[in-house]
């Protein structure tokens, strides 16, 4: 069977879904799951050795023939695009209901449809101004999607923050695609490697697929969009949406050459990310601004995994380059599907209790005791622990760098200093979800809001144990997705033939599997401890405190108040501060706050700069006739002096 055929079937199916979102919401959930599981369908196929498929068109837009392929690099992103599609939409139906939300709901289901069918589009044209116009599209989408609930100031200035570092990146792709038309004659895309001249356009792919991406610094629209975006958008944006900016360094660097430096700098820039990523996360007390600073840590993860690759095809060392590739790969579908989970988890949180804030939050476990076990699923995953599928793609990226360190050639240089920001990152990221999982679903509630709040319903929960029930089964048996894995390393360095599993990559499975069912085993004797039949319950040392109080148990702060310390070069923290006074005060103050070190710091200050320049340029445009002959006159004084004084010379 071959892929095309579903392929066409996704489009078609998405198309209608766009048109039919607005009056009809059951028939737009039908056609928008059937796409997506038609988009996963045509990607299963050519990942389990179908042959890619590639059609051109008889027709023209804008003057070119549109030329559509799929082969097992598209195919590893189409698939997570089609199942986020798919059960973001589901979920979708029961958080952003027409009930709840009768203005925005119609508004979010058209554009929900566009923007899976944009992403579909930049994974599958293969024409460079077809390519631009798609991912326009996705911009705009995602854009219309971020500022949904656009009564709320912030999630207005969030939306206009995000459409302008996207279309920053955007005018640096279309330098990008205009130079390579230019230099090859024509806006069709694929393979190029021999023309060596186009190396040094790889500095424009990486600037605007890295904003897309969520690269350090050029991450600075990506927490406050993911932040007060719907939650199943920002499952979307994060799981998928910025994938497509990994997908496009991966698909460009295979089938351009690249400058020596590139695998250098691209796994330099993924380090440094994964570090940085994470260190802000833990400090935020915004449970999905924590999430989306992690999403900037698992790009990083992933990135390290594609400039090791690159420094590998270069050096000439295939086995260890392959690895880390293998992980990358892996690692964008795991991210995928837990960072997809998580954020729909938050939106569970955000339903039941109507806040984000975590001081706000605790003790939910009794109350949303689905949601707190798929949630606690993922944070499993995203800590990278075993038996989950976080642990599986981490472990292939650090094998990927040990075998490059033992080599002792001149990139093992690069992959020493990676694998200690990833593993001074790993262990900040396991910290920062013991912080999330404590204060969100454990103690006692710390506001009415939490102690009140309530189940989500089944068109919120089945997606979220659907995304759950894959983390688990590709933790458990890694080897299941091995070989659509080893076809898309291929597709992206076709002199790295696919193989078979790694013997490391199948001990990990055995090893998952059996402490799985350890870990299943140690929850039953627990949860039959806590219920009384294995042990007497007594009331404990209370140190002094008969009656504790929510306000006496850790805050976020107080978790992340040392790391804080340690990052406080880069994350410059804010802190107002009231000293209780008196033999018994009544009231003390300590509130912190971290700001967008780059966006608040860098970024507008320079804007700022720019445009007092441009109000200042402007009152030279007043109207005068004669002040206009006289700037005329001074300029052409300049310019005879500057040519008299360079005949002098």
């Amino acid at each position: 069977m071959r892929a095309g055929p579903w392929l066409v079937l996704a489009l078609a199916a998405l198309t209608l879904s766009a048109v039919a979102g607005r009056r009809w919401p059951r028939t737009w959930l039908v056609l928008i799951v059937a796409g997506g599981a038609a988009a996963a369908a045509a990607s299963v196929l050519v990942l389990s050795g179908a042959p890619g498929w590639e059609w051109r068109g008889a027709f023209r837009i804008g003057g070119e023939a549109l030329h559509l392929r799929l082969d097992a690099l598209s195919a590893v992103f189409l698939a997570l695009v089609g199942v986020l599609g798919g059960a973001g939409a589901v979920y979708a139906h029961g958080y952003w209901s027409d009930a709840q939300y009768p203005a925005s709901a119609p508004r979010g289901r058209a554009w929900w449809s566009v923007l899976v069918l944009s992403m579909t589009l930049v994974l599958t044209l293969s024409n460079g101004l077809h390519f631009l116009v798609a991912w326009e599209s996705f911009a705009i989408a995602a854009f219309f999607l971020i500022t949904l609930d656009g009564g709320a100031r912030a999630v207005r200035s969030a939306g206009w923050l995000y459409l302008a570092a996207s279309h920053a990146g955007t005018l640096a792709l279309f330098a990008f695609f205009a130079l390579l038309s230019a230099r090859t004659g024509s806006w069709d895309l694929g393979p190029m490697n021999a023309q060596a001249a186009l190396a040094p356009l790889f500095w424009l792919a990486l600037f605007g697929f890295g904003v897309k991406a969520g690269l350090f610094p050029l991450h600075v629209w990506l927490p406050s969009a993911h932040a007060n975006a719907p939650s199943h958008v920002s499952a979307i944006m994060s799981g998928a949406a910025i994938k497509m900016g990994v997908y496009g360094i991966l698909r460009f660097s295979g089938w351009l050459p690249v400058p020596n430096a590139a695998g250098w700098v691209v796994i330099g820039f993924g380090a440094v990310s994964a570090l940085l990523g994470i260190a802000f996360a833990f400090a935020q007390g915004d449970l999905k601004r924590l999430l989306a600073y992690c999403s900037v840590e698992n790009v990083g993860i992933i990135l390290v995994g594609v400039g090791g690759a690159m420094l590998a095809s270069t050096a000439g060392d295939a086995v260890w380059g392959r690895l880390l590739l293998a992980g990358a790969l892996l690692h964008v579908w795991n991210h995928g599907l837990f960072k997809g989970l998580l954020f729909m988890g938050a939106g569970s949180v955000l339903h039941a209790t109507g806040t984000r804030e975590l001081s706000r939050l605790g003790g939910l476990w009794r109350r949303l005791p689905w949601t707190s076990l798929m949630f606690a699923v993922g944070v499993l995953a995203v800590a990278g622990l075993p038996p989950l599928n976080g642990f599986v793609s981490e472990w292939l990226v650090y094998l990927g760098l040990f075998d490059a360190v033992t080599s002792r050639g001149p990139s093992a240089w690069a992959a020493i200093f990676a694998a200690l920001l990833l593993g001074t990152a790993g262990a900040l990221a396991l910290a920062s979800f013991v912080k999330v999982g404590a204060t969100v679903f454990l103690g006692a509630p710390r506001g009415p809001a939490a102690a009140k709040a309530h189940e989500s319903g089944r068109a919120m929960l089945a997606p979220m144990g659907a995304l759950a029930a894959l983390c688990v089964t590709l933790g458990l048996a890694p080897t299941l997705a091995w070989p659509a894995i080893a076809r898309g390393v291929a597709a992206w360095h076709p002199a790295w033939p696919a193989t078979a599993a790694p013997l490391a990559l199948q001990a990990i499975g055995g090893a998952q599997l059996a402490l799985a069912t350890l870990l299943i085993a140690g929850a039953i004797v627990a949860w039959h401890q806590w219920r009384g039949k294995l042990a007497r319950r007594a009331l404990t040392w209370d140190c002094g405190y008969a009656v504790p109080t929510a306000r006496m148990q850790y805050s976020s702060a107080s978790f992340a108040g040392i790391v804080t310390g340690w990052f406080r070069w880069i994350l410059w923290p804010r802190l107002a501060l009231r000293r209780p006074r008196g033999l018994l005060p009544a009231r003390a103050l300590r509130l912190e706050r971290i700001p967008e070190t780059v966006l608040e710091l860098v970024i507008a200050p320079v804007g700022a700069l720019f445009l007092q320049t441009a109000s200042g340029a402007r009152r030279l445009q007043h109207g005068s006739l004669q002040a206009y002959i006289l700037y005329v006159v001074v300029a052409l004084a300049a310019l005879g002096a500057m040519v008299l004084e360079a005949g002098a010379r």
